[in-house]
């Protein structure tokens, strides 16, 4: 034992073992598995053989720098609803605020939304998700911006039926007259992104506004919601 500072240092030992060779480059992709959102959606990585069902909406997408591959609880939930939302042979708008990958706009033009915008204030995210657009043949069908929620005007003349927002509990708090001025008479309000500790000021503050809580679900540490209006 070593005295060092009046603290008594206790030696350690190392310990060296071979392991099984891998290819790493490779080894990380069994970590990003194909998601399904019943017979209407597939997400799935780019390297994944996984032939969708008849009928079934594909989005090929890999994680990247930007957040959204369908794996996380929140990107999940809102997949959901949009699946749920949708109804076929009518048309129904989306905006999708803070895109990221562009995942959930990408699903919502592959369901048949339109129109379908996105926006997020990262450069990146939106070069990212411009891209993803591309790789699955929906450019012309999702307008996707640079913009800052923040320095949007209050009020908008556009509506949508549908909008998503994957954001922090105190963007959303902050800047939810705007969001709902983007939001239909008869609209969907679908927010993720937020802590479960955070949720009940979340949705105190769209209740508030006159919408209603129509599904939640807690995974972890995150919770989220779709609210009607109307």
């Amino acid at each position: 034992m070593i005295e060092s500072c009046g603290l008594k240092v206790q030696p350690g030992r190392i310990f060296a073992r071979k392991v099984r060779r891998q290819d790493w480059s490779e080894s990380w992709k069994k970590y990003f598995k194909t998601v399904e959102i019943g017979r209407a959606l597939m997400i799935k990585p780019s390297w994944s053989k996984q032939r969708p069902r008849k009928g079934q909406a594909v989005v090929v997408l890999d994680p990247g720098l930007s957040f959204g591959t369908g794996q996380h609880p929140t990107t999940l939930f809102c997949l959901q609803q949009l699946v749920g939302a949708r109804t076929p042979g009518r048309p129904q708008s989306l905006l999708d605020i803070g895109t990221g990958s562009g995942i959930l706009a990408i699903a919502a033009a592959k369901l048949g939304y339109t129109p379908v915008q996105a926006f997020d204030f990262d450069s990146v995210a939106v070069a990212v998700a411009a891209r993803n657009a591309i790789r699955n043949g929906v450019q012309e069908a999702v307008v996707i911006r640079r913009r800052d929620l923040t320095k949007l005007a209050v009020q908008s003349n556009t509506k949508y039926q549908v909008i998503c927002a994957n954001l922090a509990d105190d963007l959303l708090i902050a800047e939810g007259d705007k969001i709902l001025n983007r939001l239909d008479s008869k609209g969907r309000l679908i927010l993720a992104g937020i802590l479960k500790t955070q949720f009940a000021g979340v949705r105190t503050t769209f209740e508030n506004r006159g919408l209603s809580l129509v599904a939640s679900r807690t995974e972890g540490e995150w919770q989220s919601g779709a609210f009607l209006r109307g």
